[in-house]
């Protein structure tokens, strides 16, 4: 979610913008699809993905790219500020998606995976900006969470670049806490059967941090140990 970016001298109309999707899928069929014609095959009856990924709607994430992960890898589910609700307080798409990826598919992994420049951040930190899209300010009501940690605990932040980016992190803690309410998620959890993680996706230098609950702290993905934000799990079932 966020301001449309010009990327041409002068933007394509209605016509243009459907004429090149369509031509797009054109050459995905002729020159892409043959050479993945087996794996299309055995992806038509099943699926058995490796992860579920929550992230947010902006078009300028795309979770198969960033991840170079291929058709059946990845469960994605996205949404305006990669919100996920509380469980029991919205019956709603992400809570179904969450449920089906645990106990339908087992997923063993989900990753929640917030981004800079988000523009569902920069309407928490100005609700003013959605008094004409009120659907878009209750469901980012699933954020204010973040903005109150930020306000009460960073004093010394501005309402600058430095502010978003501590909202954007705070945010993707208060999705991983708010998906530990879902029953499913928590048992899996709590049994060592499924892992979670929180990133933070950087689009221009393609730096990725992650939440380590062990140090609290987000740290570079690419590090020497990957950094987990999973609890640590009191039951040890067998995975």
């Amino acid at each position: 979610m966020n301001e449309p970016v010009q990327k041409k001298e002068t933007l394509e109309n209605a016509d243009e913008a459907l004429s090149n999707i369509v031509e797009g899928f054109k050459r995905f069929r002729r020159d892409v699809f043959p050479a993945q014609q087996e794996l299309f095959k055995k992806l038509a009856t099943a699926q058995n993905p490796r992860a579920m990924f929550i992230t947010c709607a902006d078009s300028r994430i795309v979770p198969e790219l960033i991840t170079q992960s291929s058709p059946g890898d990845l469960f994605v589910t996205r949404n305006v500020g990669n919100v996920v609700p509380p469980y029991g307080q919205m019956n709603g798409g992400v809570s179904t998606a969450i449920e089906y990826a645990v106990v339908a598919l087992g997923v063993r992994h989900i990753i929640i995976c917030g981004h800079s420049d988000c523009g569902a951040m920069k309407a928490v930190l100005a609700p003013q900006s959605l008094e004409s899209m009120p659907t878009v300010k209750g469901w980012l009501r699933h954020a204010e969470v973040a903005r109150t940690v930020v306000e009460q605990n960073f004093a010394r932040c501005d309402c600058g670049q430095e502010h978003l980016e501590l909202l954007t992190e705070e945010n993707v803690v208060a999705q991983l806490n708010h998906l530990l309410t879902h029953p499913s998620v928590a048992a899996r959890v709590a049994s060592g059967q499924l892992f979670i993680h929180g990133w933070v996706y950087d689009i221009e230098s393609c730096n990725i941090i992650a939440y380590d609950a062990e140090s609290g702290r987000f740290l570079p993905l690419d590090g020497a140990v990957v950094p987990m934000a999973t609890p640590r799990s009191r039951f040890n079932l067998p995975g």
